[in-house]
């Protein structure tokens, strides 16, 4: 919920005020004529090129970013449209069989290790939760074709994008009930030997204010020999998304 209310304070509330000054309502959607886009996308985050003890929850492990991007016409009623923006990108993943990370003293203070729950909590302890947050402020940059060329807020699209993001926090958080019955929330913030930085390719496709997208990562979501299993994993995220305006 805080970070629900933060969101909406940095990106919806600054772009009401500045649509109250001499805004119009399109009479078909409904919307601000406001010279932009607010997308808030939901999916699902899969990593890729893992090993098998690395494994995630399909349905836990969840991605929502939501993103401003502002129009560039490459041309009258050409169709196409360059569209940078700003946002922030909010993923989850959710290891099996109760593993969690850890720093790996072996590796460093910049590091991780995937674990037990059990042998960090001890035996007999019920997990009701248990996922890791990965947080980053992305800015994407896409060529958008818009079918309909007479209104670009109508009809058909298709983009062919990218974007890059810098990782300003990471945690992982659970929630059991020890062995004798008492109930704990653990939120564990550090580095976890993860790239700061991120860098991919997406496409997005739809029809008005509903959209299909994708993302696959280029790089690895840990550093070099820093994450668990010297993994090399990078991120495959996908799933839909509506236009808040």
């Amino acid at each position: 919920m805080k970070r629900l209310i933060i969101i909406l304070l940095v990106f919806v509330l600054p772009i009401s005020l500045f649509a109250q000054e001499g805004k119009t309502t399109n009479p078909i959607q409904g919307r601000p004529d406001i010279k932009g886009d607010l997308f808030l996308d939901l999916g699902f985050n899969i990593l890729n090129n893992r090993p098998e003890d690395l494994s995630t929850k399909f349905f836990a492990s969840k991605t929502a970013n939501i993103y401003f991007q502002r129009p560039i016409n490459l041309g009258e009623k050409s169709g196409w449209t360059l569209n940078p923006g700003i946002g922030l990108g909010l993923d989850k993943l959710a290891f099996k069989d109760n593993m969690t990370l850890i720093n790996d003293p072996d590796k460093g203070t910049n590091s991780s290790q995937l674990v037990d729950i059990d042998d960090i909590y001890g035996e007999g302890i019920s997990v009701d939760k248990n996922t890791m947050a990965l947080n980053y402020v992305d800015i994407p940059v896409e060529i958008r074709y818009h079918f309909n060329k007479s209104d670009y807020n109508e009809g058909f699209r298709i983009a062919l994008g990218g974007k890059v993001g810098m990782l300003y926090e990471a945690h992982t958080k659970i929630k059991l009930t020890d062995s004798d019955g008492v109930n704990r929330k653990i939120k564990d913030s550090q580095e976890f030997g993860l790239n700061k930085f991120r860098y991919g390719v997406y496409t997005r496709v739809g029809l008005s204010g509903f959209n299909l997208w994708a993302y696959y990562g280029l790089n690895d979501v840990f550093k070099s020999g820093q994450g668990p299993y010297e993994t090399e994993s990078t991120q495959f995220n996908f799933g839909m998304s509506v236009a808040l305006f």
